[in-house]
């Protein structure tokens, strides 16, 4: 008997900030791995989503939004952006109804695209947010801005539009074996994705610069049986952010705990035991020998 045909590659997630690139993975995983908020420039190192069919594997990197930046921190996440492009099969070029009314905001950016000479597809996401009407109009708009093989509006949040997404970009997949074993859902390691999600409870239970200004170091990680325990250090810049993070008796630091130990027992399906610990390092940001630290 012949053996089944299958169809594997990587694709890459690419866009602005916060078009909903991080979201659109989680979607199409499933499940969470890569974390979400509503401020740009959350996601910062690349994650890789694995989404298993019963012929096909698409390997998705999450990546940083591609943006002008100045600081070291910000240079590195567009480089992280850009080099990604380098080693996909497809690229994902991700807009939403609000940029998208701006296309030569999107041809800027899209300027990254021509230098890499992939096949992409153009996702203009959000469109739970407009008219549907507005939809064709909003596409006729984008089409010079890059010879794009497809132009497909998607709700990343609602799901709409995911299916046709899946089957569009399998159909371009090259044949070959599955890169991965089909019952994991990411290559991040777990240490790794805790850290992000305590991030992402940084990012959306503080405001104005101090949410990037944040790191967050795993210190200790003890998997025991029945119960994990973390041991984890916020790293800000600016001495007078350490009291705006542990807040008025604690409570801001205990908030970030209590929403990311959630999110973390969902993760692992154990117990977790969390403690947090808030420490400045001036100028981390612009420290490249802390930034490899990090994995950058």
């Amino acid at each position: 008997m012949n053996e089944k045909k299958t169809k594997s590659g990587v694709i890459a997630l690419a866009g602005p900030p916060n078009v909903g690139k991080s979201t659109l993975l989680n979607g199409l995983l499933g499940q969470k791995i890569s974390i979400v908020s509503p401020k740009p420039q959350t996601t910062r190192n690349r994650i890789a989503g694995i989404v298993s069919g019963e012929d096909y594997q698409m390997v998705i990197l999450d990546t940083p939004g591609i943006h002008e930046a100045r600081s070291p921190l910000n240079l590195e996440m567009v480089r992280i952006a850009c080099d990604s492009l380098a080693e996909v099969d497809l690229i994902l070029f991700i807009t939403d109804v609000t940029l998208a009314r701006e296309p030569e905001r999107q041809e800027k950016s899209a300027g990254v695209l021509r230098e890499q000479k992939k096949p992409a597809l153009l996702l203009i996401n959000k469109i739970d947010l407009i008219d549907r009407k507005k939809i064709l109009p909003m596409i006729n708009k984008l089409r010079g801005i890059h010879p794009f093989t497809s132009i497909i509006p998607i709700s990343a949040k609602k799901g709409d539009g995911l299916e046709l997404l899946t089957r569009e970009v399998v159909k371009r997949l090259p044949e070959g074996p599955m890169l991965y074993p089909t019952d994991i859902p990411t290559d991040a390691s777990e240490r790794f994705i805790v850290g992000e999600i305590i991030r992402e409870k940084v990012f959306l239970r503080t405001s104005q610069e101090i949410p990037y200004s944040t790191a967050v170091v795993i210190d200790d990680f003890n998997d025991g049986k029945n119960k994990v325990t973390i041991h984890a250090t916020i790293v800000i810049e600016k001495r007078a952010q350490k009291a705006i993070v542990i807040g008025k008796g604690g409570k801001c630091l205990k908030d970030i705990g209590i929403g990311a130990r959630k999110d973390i027992e969902a993760l692992l399906g154990k117990r977790v035991n969390l403690k947090l610990w808030v420490k400045v390092k001036k100028g981390w940001s612009r420290d490249q020998r802390f930034m490899r630290e990090l994995g950058f």
